[in-house]
This record gives C-alpha cells, sequence and structure tokens, in this order.
C-alpha cells in the first residue's frame, strides 16, 4: 500500500471517530426529554410507540437508498447529505407540539440517521482494510462517547433547559461539527464503492439461496438494536413512571447502558480478536439479556420499598445490556461485508435494514406491549431479542 493511501485512511479514520460521535449526540439527544417530550406531544405510551414508527419508515427508506447511493457515488458524496438530513430530524423533533410535527420530525431523523450510518459504516470497513488492522468497534466506541456525552447533559441540564432549546442547539452546533469530519473521509475514487463492483453483485434479490446469510446476520443485528432501541427510548420513562425517580436521576438508565458500551467498544477490536466474533457476540447476548431481564424483574418491585438498592439494581442490569451488545454492530456489519458474490455495500445496507428497522420499531412494539401490560413487563420483549441476537451468532463464520 503506498504512503499516500495510508495516509488517507489514517485521515479518513479521524473523520471516522469524529462522525461518529456526532452521530451519536444527534441520535441520542432526545433521549433525556423522552417523557417531556411525549407530554408536550399529549401521548401516552401506546401513542407514542405507534408514533416512532414513524422513524422506522424513515430508517428503512434511507437504509435501502444509501446502499445503492454509495455504490453509485461513492460514501463521501452521500454523507455530505446526510449530515445536513439528521440535525434537521433533530430540530423537528425538538420544536414538535403535536403528534402530526413529532411525526415529521421522526421520520426525517430515521432518514438522516440510517443513511449516515450505512454509508459511514460502509467507508468504516473500507478504512479498515487499507489501515490491516481492527478499528471497527473504535468507531462505534466514538458513537457510545457521543450518545453518553448527549444524555448527561440532557439529564443535568432538564431542570434549566427546555426540550425544545436543548435539542435546537445540539442539532445547530452539530451541522456545523460534521463538516470538517466529512471532508476527513475517503473521496470516491479510493473507498472502493463508487461503481466499483460488477452490476450483478448488486441486484441481489429479497429473498433466496443466495442472499440467506445476510438475513441470519440481519435478523442477529435486529435483535442486538431492539434491546439498545428499548434501553434508549423506554429508560428514563422506566425510571420515572414505574420507580418514582425525577427529571435526571429518571436518565441514569441509558447513561449507564451507554457507558457500558463504550468500555466495551473500546475493548471490543481487541475481543474480537481474542474471543473471534462468534463468540463474542455469543457471550454478549446471553450475559446481557440475562443480566437487564434479572435487574428488571428484581429492580422494580424493590423500588417501592428500597429505592436507592433498586435503582443500583436495574442499572447493573443496564449495564450489563450495553457491555454485552456493544460489539456486537461492528462483527455483524465484518461479518456482511465478507459474504462472497454480493458488493459489500449492497450488503451492509441490506443488513442495515432489517436490523435498523429493528432499532426503530423495537420501542414501538414495547410502547404497546406496555399499554396493554405493564412497562417492566414488555421489557421482557426486547431482552429476549437480545437473548435472540446471541443465538443467531451460529450465522457468523468465525
Amino acid at each position: 500500500m503506498s504512503i499516500d493511501l495510508l495516509t488517507a485512511a489514517k485521515r479518513a479514520r479521524n473523520g471516522l471517530w469524529a462522525m461518529f460521535f456526532f452521530m451519536g449526540v444527534v441520535s441520542m439527544a432526545w433521549v433525556a426529554r423522552i417523557p417531556e417530550i411525549r407530554d408536550a406531544n399529549g401521548l401516552n405510551n401506546a401513542q407514542l410507540g405507534l408514533i416512532l414508527i414513524s422513524s422506522t419508515i424513515g430508517a428503512v427508506t434511507g437504509a435501502q437508498l444509501s446502499g445503492r447511493l454509495v455504490h453509485t457515488f461513492g460514501t463521501k458524496p452521500v454523507l455530505r447529505i446526510a449530515t445536513v438530513i439528521m440535525p434537521i430530524g433533530l430540530i423537528l423533533m425538538g420544536t414538535s407540539t403535536s403528534p402530526i410535527a413529532l411525526i415529521s420530525g421522526l421520520f426525517v431523523m430515521g432518514l438522516g440517521y440510517s443513511s449516515m450510518d450505512i454509508s459511514s459504516n460502509i467507508q468504516a470497513v473500507i478504512v479498515e482494510k487499507h489501515l490491516g488492522k481492527r478499528v471497527m468497534s473504535s468507531f462505534h466506541a466514538t458513537w457510545s462517547c457521543g450518545a453518553f456525552s448527549t444524555t448527561v447533559l440532557g439529564g443535568a441540564i432538564a431542570k434549566h433547559v427546555s426540550p425544545r432549546d436543548n435539542l435546537v442547539g445540539v442539532g445547530i452546533a452539530c451541522f456545523f461539527l460534521f463538516i470538517p469530519s466529512v471532508l476527513k473521509l475517503l473521496p470516491p475514487e479510493l473507498d472502493e464503492h463508487s461503481g466499483g463492483e460488477e452490476e450483478t453483485e448488486v441486484k441481489i434479490p429479497l429473498f433466496s439461496k443466495s442472499v440467506l446469510p445476510l438475513w441470519g446476520i440481519g435478523i442477529g443485528l435486529l435483535g442486538g438494536l431492539i434491546a439498545e432501541g428499548a434501553a434508549s427510548d423506554w429508560g428514563a420513562i422506566l425510571l420515572r413512571d414505574n420507580m418514582g425517580f425525577g427529571i435526571g436521576v429518571n436518565a441514569s438508565a441509558f447513561a449507564v447502558f451507554a457507558l457500558a458500551m463504550i468500555v466495551s467498544r473500546f475493548l471490543g477490536d481487541r475481543m474480537l480478536d481474542y474471543f473471534g466474533p462468534r463468540k463474542t457476540v455469543l457471550l454478549g447476548g446471553y450475559i446481557g439479556g440475562a443480566g437487564l431481564g434479572i435487574g428488571i424483574a428484581m429492580g422494580v418491585p424493590l423500588s417501592h420499598s428500597h429505592p436507592l438498592p433498586a435503582l443500583i439494581i436495574v442499572n447493573a442490569g443496564y449495564a450489563c445490556a450495553g457491555f454485552g451488545i456493544g460489539p456486537m454492530f461492528p462483527a455483524y456489519i465484518l461479518a456482511a461485508s465478507e459474504i462472497p458474490g454480493i458488493a459489500s455495500s449492497v450488503a451492509i445496507a441490506r443488513v442495515g435494514v432489517i436490523g435498523l428497522a429493528g432499532y426503530f420499531i423495537g420501542p414501538s412494539i414495547t410502547g404497546a406491549l406496555a399499554q396493554l401490560t405493564s412497562l417492566p413487563v414488555a421489557m421482557f420483549y426486547p431482552i429476549s431479542m437480545l437473548l435472540l441476537a446471541g443465538y443467531q451468532s451460529h450465522i457468523i463464520k468465525k
């Protein structure tokens, strides 16, 4: 590899670290403010869960389009557009005062997020290839750093700053902060996705024997992302409505979850080398699912008599889930990129459509179940999906 290409790959690595960080900031900025946004739009849990489907529609649309667009134009041009769309979605969500306005914001956010997520992961695969070492998990670690930072910030300022000012401020700031990140990325002629593969590799059927591995990987990714989405979208409500913790403290569940993901993702590249992707996903799914299930089952009933121990137990469960889920996305994305006979941009996009649909639709199902039963009971749906993600590790070759 030429020195110029190695230099370009290192520069792109730095750009991706920043890109993933600010993607985490924008996508999770509303987490600590979800209860207030729900109330401002006059919604109950079931209605909020139903409205969250609009972000699923946006995410599936963005993921489906981004694979083809990346294959035609390269990742960098697609990311230039996606980094504009995503902050606009956050601003629309923060300023919403009616269900229609919130639906619009969620759709735009889902569209921008999935386009950005798929495109940046596609470039990350090529950067890792050019560098000749594992760095994929570190990119997702910086996403978790951004998610953790914005969650802590949202909880800390919740009593002093309105959700509107909070989300509008984050959206405008990140709109400008994305610009230097994009400039550092590999140009289309170096990212190996600007029309570089044969056409037959791009036009893959929805169902056939050749794409069965993609469905297996996608279902595994879906399971992990459903659990991740539930942790982000319902953690604050669980602590507030079912355990009695107020504004700020109720954001601790996702903050702990995100912190555990940071740790596991910074360790993830070493874990993937030491255990291999298959065993890493297997252990993460089973330990994370069991830990979260035990934490909720013990902590929620205990909160009525012993709130502090209950808070510690539930947050310990969220920590187990975060640590387990952390390396899953990188492992499944890398597995998709190595499917023979399919352009990696299209393979990652197809897996992303399945997985991201789960990330956005999972909280909607959780909300519907919560309305029918209770939120603590409904949380065992994402817990079971996390266990499924661990089981699906058998689809990974090594």
